[in-house]
């Protein structure tokens, strides 16, 4: 009786990690039905917003089919955990280990501790600072106070994490901080570019993971799910808008207008955009001996959209084609290193983002809404083009990434998790 209940306890256990932690909706419900395969059980994985339905049968439980409520939100993104999670399920099902084992070993996995302090202070200002080169900064003023005003957002949000429950609160506050750094900046410092240092820290903030599993569930009919996800990453991005504005107004400033456009030289940018990838892999806890392949790959992403925009394709395009090449390498790579798709998707296209159309939206509707009725109608055109290039670019990384994914698996069905690499 006891290793019936153990069998079940690991099984929710492994869905509650995976789910919890970035994991695609589609590999958590093949790989719990892989997991219970491995114990003579009949899983049927049932998630939706805040917990998952599983209804376990099989012989090896005396006491008939057995439904288990598993309380699990998908808001996190820890690879560390996804990957450790996934080792012990190939080591489960190899024989390797038996239930007793897997439940330690999964209640390790529940204790890891998240990357140091350090590291994720000190890349948070590196993530944010190769953005704003890779949007066309070059003075040392800017790119400095670029990366101190992430490394202080960073600090911030470490803080606030171990004294508020509430997951928006920290988005809100370091978005608060960026703004208030470029409100002072453009007071005191008025060579610096106080756009990009508004704008980098709060890129750095955009839940692209969570956007990216909802358009995969919304792909596979998930409608419930894929709404609940989106519903999620468009409050935190509605937060981090709402704090950049606060910042800029706390410091008497609005948005200010962007610089000229300023051609990158495809070596920096691509250079840039390896560091920010290294950002983006360690804010989701990869693990250093890993995060090398989606340098990589982000800087290959890179070189294709840099030459696709210097063949004069449009803005969104540019981002289909790198987004495309990035869903293709790295379908089987997530697969093989046991990692989340959509955290090494998306750090490997963090750049491509449209955060700076976004806050711009937000920036301009206040501006409209101050104006009231005397609003001239110019200020329109500047709202919908900023919406319309937004929504362009999003749907074009959304389709860029899920295509590839969708058909691999289709023709791969080893790559979607159905079983551990090189065998069937």
């Amino acid at each position: 009786m006891r290793a019936a209940g153990d069998t079940v306890a690991v099984v929710a256990a492994v869905a509650r990690l995976l789910y919890s932690n970035g994991l695609t909706t589609e590999r958590l419900i093949v790989t719990v039905e892989r997991l219970g395969r491995a114990f003579g059980l009949t899983v049927s994985v049932l998630p939706a917003w805040g917990e998952i339905v599983l209804r376990i049968e099989g012989n090896a439980l005396p006491g008939g089919p057995v439904v288990e409520t598993v309380a699990a939100a998908p808001t996190g993104v820890e690879m560390n955990k996804v990957t450790q999670t996934l080792n012990i399920v190939d080591a489960v099902a190899a024989g390797r280990m038996d239930a007793t084992q897997a439940l330690a070993a999964l209640r390790a996995v529940d204790r890891v501790a998240p990357v140091s302090l350090l590291r994720a202070v000190v890349m948070n200002g590196a993530g944010a600072s190769a953005l704003a080169i890779i949007f066309g900064a070059s003075d040392p003023a800017t790119l400095l106070l670029t990366a101190l005003s992430a490394c202080a957002g960073g600090a911030l949000r470490r803080g606030l994490a171990h004294i508020a429950a509430n997951m928006l609160t920290q988005p809100l506050c370091a978005a608060l901080l960026a703004g208030l750094v470029a409100a002072l900046t453009s007071r005191l410092l008025p060579d610096a570019d106080p756009y990009l240092i508004a704008l980098c820290p709060c890129m750095i903030l955009v839940p692209g993971p969570h956007l990216l599993n909802g358009a995969l569930d919304l792909a596979r009919l998930r409608i419930a799910l894929g709404v609940a996800r989106f519903s999620f990453a468009g409050l935190i991005i509605l937060v981090i808008c709402t704090g950049l504005i606060a910042g800029l107004a706390l410091g008497q400033e609005s948005l200010p207008p962007p610089g000229p456009v300023v051609a990158v030289p495809l070596l920096f940018d691509v250079l840039a955009a390896g560091v920010a990838v290294a950002a983006y892999g360690t804010f989701f806890s990869m693990p250093w001996r890993t995060l090398g392949i989606p340098i990589a790959i982000g800087m290959l992403a890179h070189a294709s959209r840099w030459l696709a925009l210097a063949d004069g394709m449009s803005v969104a395009g540019g981002a289909f084609i790198a987004c495309f090449l990035v869903g293709v390498i790295v379908t089987p790579v997530a697969n093989r290193l046991h990692l989340p798709f959509a955290a090494v998707a998306f750090a490997s296209v963090v750049s491509l983002l449209p955060g700076a159309f976004l806050f711009r939206l937000a920036a301009g509707l206040v501006t409209l809404m101050n104006a009231g009725e005397t609003a001239s109608p110019t200020l329109l055109v500047p709202l919908v083009v900023d919406a319309t290039t937004a929504a362009a670019i999003l749907l074009a990384m959304a389709f860029g990434l899920i295509l590839p994914k969708m058909m691999l698996e289709r023709l791969f069905p080893v790559w979607s998790g159905a079983a551990p690499s090189g065998r069937r």
